[in-house]
């Protein structure tokens, strides 16, 4: 084997997707010393994905002070890729579910503003391209908290302006763009989306989501509600209609808001990370593409980093193995276009041992070695 590329999602919760692929890098070089060994961290537009562009662009992780969705300050961390033009934001971050207690969970309350001061902050600092990932909002505010950051103002029917959450959706009737920032006429936003909800109805961003972040039936329909009534606002002011977009639900309609107001593209998640990295140009000439994921089943295929991985490989022929520290459906699997998938569990083992950090990253180096092992031993034939 001349040349094998590793490109897995992190063990979430266990290791991340670079140490993923040091330790395949390991058993790699000791079954086939003379082998280029391409690490590339990868993830799948959310949690890790930040880190996985930076750490394979050469970048830096920027700390900044934001607002979370109750409007308190804190500080969370954003990467700039080594271009030095170009930005990876992680909308949970500053936005989050998991950043509001969840006695204190009230979509009609939460607001993106956060995410919007880590975008100003990022254009304050040059960048001029944007990759986010909006999953896990505690949101339900169509994406105008982030608006109001970036100095977009929507205003009452007396002209007041008014201020942050999913509340204020029913009270927009206009929207003053004329203190938005002036960088943003230069800037372009690629944006992690892997559902296709459309902006509001039964399928919509209140209806679906809401719950989760805290709403109850009755806030549930207000919501919808505010976010039929800013979509029509949107198309009389923006001549946009945004409503019926899939995707634009995503998020809280955050997706939505995107799409509105700012020069926007939304693609499935992995797809976004593997676009930023060039990866089809990266894998030319692979003789093998290991990838993987702590779990595998046939929702791997549904969006997932393996299957991003296995769809750019089979572009070029080449063959993907799959590691997972837990496998179901293999033959699903193997459909999918896997070659072989791998647990990397050695028996029967608790779920604290599993998640272990030391003992994951053994078993991934011990599997690897082993099914490399069958393949030398042909190509030595």
């Amino acid at each position: 084997m001349k040349k094998i590329v590793v490109a897995s999602d992190s063990f979430k919760g266990s290791v991340t997707s670079l140490e993923v692929a040091e330790s395949a890098e390991k058993a790699i070089l000791r079954i086939f010393p003379d082998c280029e060994v391409v690490k590339i961290p990868v993830a799948d537009g959310g949690e890790g994905t930040t880190e996985a562009l930076v750490h394979a662009m050469d970048g830096k992780m920027v700390t900044s002070q934001v607002h979370d969705p109750l409007m308190n300050l804190i500080h969370t961390e954003y990467g700039i890729l080594g271009d030095g033009t170009t930005a990876v934001i992680e909308m949970a971050s500053a936005s989050g579910l998991l950043l509001v207690p969840e006695d204190k969970r009230n979509p009609s309350l939460t607001t993106t503003y956060g995410t919007g001061e880590l975008i100003k902050d990022a254009l304050e600092r040059g960048c001029r391209s944007f990759l986010i990932g909006i999953g896990g909002s505690a949101t339900n505010d169509a994406g105008t908290g982030m608006l109001q950051a970036l100095g977009f103002r929507f205003l009452d029917k007396e002209g007041n302006e008014l201020k942050q959450g999913g509340r204020i959706l029913q009270d927009i009737c206009s929207i003053d763009t004329s203190q938005a920032l002036p960088q943003l006429k230069e800037a372009t936003f690629t944006v992690a989306c892997d559902v296709n909800n459309p902006f509001s109805g039964k399928n919509g961003a209140a209806f679906i989501y809401a719950r989760q972040k805290g709403a109850d039936d009755k806030m549930i329909q207000v919501l919808d509600n505010g976010l039929k009534h800013f979509a029509s606002v949107i198309r009389q002011q923006e001549n946009k209609d945004i409503d019926a977009i899939p995707g634009a639900g995503a998020a809280g309609g955050l997706g939505g808001g995107f799409l509105a107001f700012l020069p926007t593209t939304l693609k499935p998640g992995i797809q976004m990370v593997l676009d930023a990295l060039s990866f089809e140009e990266i894998i030319k000439g692979a003789d093998l593409i290991i990838t993987g994921e702590g779990k595998l089943d046939k929702q791997t295929g549904m969006g997932k980093t393996p299957s991003g991985v296995l769809h750019a490989a089979r572009k070029q022929s080449i063959p993907v193995i799959a590691i997972g520290g837990s496998i179901e459906e293999t033959e699903a699997l193997n459909r999918q276009g896997f070659l072989s998938v791998f647990s990397i569990q050695p028996g029967a083992v608790t779920l604290q041992q599993a998640m272990n950090k030391k003992f994951t990253l053994q078993n991934i180096e011990r599997t690897i070695t082993q099914f490399l092992r069958i393949i030398r031993h042909y190509h030595e034939k």
